[in-house]
């Protein structure tokens, strides 16, 4: 069924426009909502209307996800995964010298700086641990140039 073909059924073709101007067909329709009609300008007794003839269609799954590509069994793939653990110097010394409240506030400057760091040159942070940060590069995605 198209969705012109719905909206005459429902004695309503002068939704037309603004239905394909919104690129609502057919399967969109389960999901539109009475905030979706409201804003796209339909009046609140059609609205009402629309929405009794939406639920009378019946639930739509959603479309099943595509399958994942085939993976050949005969080649491998190599990746170049390069890990680094950064910790902070002396943080010990530190704990004992400063207010607990100021020490983490200076660990987390230090951890929100690194991370801006890993992230400019396409690093993944996995962990924080404490003062220390493990870095993975080459993770989630590899790049040409990690080594």
């Amino acid at each position: 069924m198209e969705i012109t073909a719905w909206l005459r059924d429902l004695s309503l073709p002068e939704y037309q426009e603004v239905f394909l101007d919104n690129a609502i067909n057919v399967e969109v329709l389960p999901y539109l909502t009475e905030a979706d009609l409201e804003r796209m300008g339909v009046r609140l007794g059609h609205r009402k209307r629309m929405l009794r003839a939406i639920a009378a269609l019946g639930e739509v799954a959603p479309p099943a996800p595509a399958p994942p590509p085939a993976r050949s069994t005969d080649t491998a793939e190599r990746r170049q995964l390069t890990l680094m653990f950064i910790d902070l110097v002396d943080s010990t010394g530190l704990a004992t010298r400063i207010d607990p409240e100021d020490l983490r506030e200076l660990i987390d400057a230090y951890h929100r700086r690194t991370a801006e760091l890993v992230a400019r040159f396409q690093g993944y942070v996995a962990r924080y641990m404490g003062d220390g940060i493990l870095v993975y590069f080459g993770y989630p995605r590899a790049a040409e140039g990690d080594v």
